[in-house]
């Protein structure tokens, strides 16, 4: 993947105006609060993930039984 196509969402920012967002973010929150954010995002997304993992597994389950039952 290239650069262009992971920030393809944001609407074709330049890596100028990333940078900047970035700088703003660092000001916003300091050094030592951005590692803090960072790790309440990815076990925000890993229980975002197991939860639809968790939804697919008992979907698949019911229709299972419902294959069985028949």
């Amino acid at each position: 993947m290239t650069m262009a196509q992971i920030f393809a969402f944001i609407g074709g920012l330049g890596g100028t105006e990333i940078l900047m967002i970035l700088f703003i973010i660092l000001l916003l929150f300091g050094a030592k609060k951005i590692p803090e954010l960072a790790r309440g995002l990815g076990r925000g997304i890993r229980e975002f993930k197991d939860a639809t993992k968790e939804i697919k597994n008992e979907l698949e389950e019911s229709v299972k039984d419902d294959s069985k039952k028949s």
